[in-house]
C-alpha cells in the first residue's frame, strides 16, 4: 500500500513540475505602450583639468512597445528631413536656474539629437537605457544651477513624457 502512495505523490509532483515548467516556457515577452515611455536614471559631469564643467553625460531609461525607436542616418525622407522638427527624435531644453527659478535658455548649439535606430525588427518591445552627452555650461552666465528637461519621440511620431533632470551645479 505504502508503494501505490510513493507512486501517487511522486506522479503529482511530477505533474505540478511540468505544469510550472510549461508555464515557465510559455511565458510572453513584455508589452509596453507603443508610446515611448522614459525615465530619468542619472546625470554624470566629466571631470576636466581645468576644474571647470563643459560636458555631462545623461542616461535614461526607455521602454518601447513596438521598437520604433531611432533613425538610421539614412532616415531622411520627410518627415526626418533636415528641415523638419523630426530630423532629431531627441528633444532636450536648457534651464538655468536664476534668482530662485528656473529660466529656459536658447544655447547657441541645439542640444537635441538624433538617437540610433535601436532595433530592425518589426513590432519588437524593447527596453534599456540611452546615454547622451550634453553642454552645461553656458560662457554666457554667472548661473551655476541648471537643470534639463527632455523627450524622445518614435518613428511613428509619438511623443514620449517630458521627463525633468534634478538641479546640476556647474564649476564655472
Amino acid at each position: 500500500m505504502n508503494f501505490f502512495k510513493a507512486i501517487r505523490r511522486w506522479s503529482f509532483i511530477s505533474l505540478v513540475a511540468m505544469a510550472l515548467l510549461l508555464m515557465y516556457s510559455c511565458r510572453r515577452e513584455p508589452q509596453f505602450s507603443k508610446v515611448p515611455y522614459i525615465s530619468f536614471v542619472s546625470f554624470e559631469k566629466y571631470e576636466q583639468e581645468n576644474g571647470k564643467d563643459n560636458l555631462g553625460r545623461l542616461t535614461f531609461h526607455f521602454q518601447d512597445g513596438d521598437g520604433d525607436i531611432g533613425l538610421n542616418v539614412t532616415d531622411v525622407q520627410p518627415p526626418f528631413d533636415s528641415t523638419s522638427v523630426y530630423h532629431h527624435n531627441f528633444f532636450c531644453n536648457y534651464y538655468e536656474k536664476q534668482n530662485g527659478e528656473f529660466v529656459k535658455i536658447d544655447l547657441p548649439l541645439s542640444q537635441n539629437a538624433r538617437i540610433p535606430r535601436l532595433s530592425d525588427l518589426e513590432s519588437e518591445s524593447i527596453e534599456g537605457e540611452i546615454s547622451l552627452d550634453l553642454n552645461i555650461n553656458n560662457p554666457f552666465s554667472p548661473y551655476d544651477t541648471i537643470r534639463f528637461d527632455f523627450y524622445i519621440v518614435d518613428r511613428a511620431l509619438n511623443h514620449s513624457d517630458t521627463v525633468i533632470t534634478p538641479e546640476i551645479i556647474v564649476n564655472k
